[in-house]
């Protein structure tokens, strides 16, 4: 955007501020009658997605037949989770730069002529950049670490608890009681085994698996809001440790219900399914709405990723920082980026075009020459 006419233009060498540019303008404040429309697109996001799970449901489990109603309680906070996540995503997406995001990262995602010059750029980035998430370890290892562990235990959780839950397959034995099973999947056989060799036991012990991934994963990030001073200082108890304690409250409580049930002789059984039970319907619906609602998002970032790889290998030109003229990034990424400064009419879109240390540089000077001179 266009500097004020007072602007003083940064230099190479002793780049200065003006007031103006360091105390950005508000972005626009949205009336009432467009967050009652974002509302509403949201509120029917929402109920489609709603619906359509509830079909899937009912015809997933054949009209009901595989379905098992103990699990009724857990099928219904997967109906409200996918409200919930629509409502929110389709929320967020309204807000320019995650529209710009969500945009661009999908466009990218999905276009055939990133396909055709980087065929193996996709699946290589959900590896690592999804999958695997390299990111965090050039932040921490043990961070890295963790996040694995409860990220991989999570997607083991899913996968089985979810098509359970809905009936989609189901477990079933010839003579009533083993040890010869077989699942099926939407009423078709797809495997057959014995409960009592390993790959019966991998089957019938998958969510233990799970727990076991998330227990000290969970266990080290409750551990450090405690201690890190960095991360006690801007953490929310609601935001950043209720999520933490939610799964190892989920992850315990599955544990001992194996516990009880091999051990116990069933003692106890009947408080710790409801306990478990209590906790992953909580969990479930509190997902869209807490720290957990990143999942959701992080698949447009990967879109974002490749994005800029393509702008790379496109040969497209780098911009250098204003100030100190070290490489930046692509200027089609750069551009992306001052485009959704724009939508927000912050007033500062060319900060976009300085590397991060000059950034914190002029506005070091910016407060000196603005903020600390009244003090003297």
């Amino acid at each position: 955007m266009p500097q004020s006419s007072d602007a003083a233009p940064a230099t190479t060498g002793t780049a200065t501020l003006t007031a103006s540019e360091t105390v950005p303008a508000a972005g626009p404040v949205p009336d009432s009658q467009t967050l009652a429309a974002v509302r509403r697109r949201a509120a029917l996001a929402g109920t489609a997605v709603s619906v359509l799970l509830i079909l899937a449901i009912v015809l997933g489990s054949r009209l009901l037949r595989d379905f098992d109603s103990a699990l009724l309680p857990y099928a219904v906070a997967t109906v409200f989770l996918a409200f919930g996540v629509a409502y929110r995503y389709t929320v967020w997406i309204s807000a320019p730069g995650a529209r710009r995001l969500f945009k661009q990262g999908w466009r990218s995602l999905f276009s055939a002529e990133n396909f055709r010059s980087a065929p193996t750029a996709l699946p290589r980035m959900i590896a690592t950049y999804l999958g695997f998430q390299k990111f965090l370890g050039a932040r921490s290892h043990a961070r890295w670490a963790a996040h694995q562990l409860i990220f991989w235990g999570c997607i083991l959780a899913a996968l089985i608890t979810f098509p359970l839950t809905w009936g989609w397959f189901t477990f079933t034995s010839g003579s009533g009681s083993g040890p010869g099973y077989e699942m099926r999947i939407w009423g078709i056989k797809v495997l057959g085994f014995d409960s009592l060799n390993i790959v019966g036991w991998l089957m019938f012990h998958g969510l233990d698996i799970a727990a076991v991934l998330v227990i000290p994963g969970a266990s080290y990030f409750l551990w450090r809001r405690m201690k890190d001073r960095g991360a006690v200082t801007g953490q929310r108890f609601a935001y950043d440790l209720v999520p933490l304690i939610a799964l190892i409250v989920i992850a315990v409580t599955g544990l001992l219900l194996t516990f009880s049930s091999i051990f116990l002789h069933g003692g106890g059984y009947e408080f710790l399914a409801i306990l478990h039970m209590v906790s992953v319907v909580f969990t479930l619906i509190y997902i869209p709405f807490g720290k957990f609602f990143h999942i959701v998002q992080r698949p447009a970032a990967v879109g974002m990723q490749l994005f800029k790889y393509t702008s790379r290998r496109e040969d497209e030109q780098i911009l250098a920082c204003r100030r100190c003229h070290e490489l930046i990034d692509t200027t089609p990424y750069v551009e992306n980026l001052q485009g959704t400064m724009r939508d927000l009419d912050l007033g500062f879109d060319e900060w976009a075009e300085y590397c991060p240390r000059c950034k914190r540089v002029l506005r070091g000077n910016a407060y000196l020459t603005h903020v600390k001179k009244g003090f003297k």
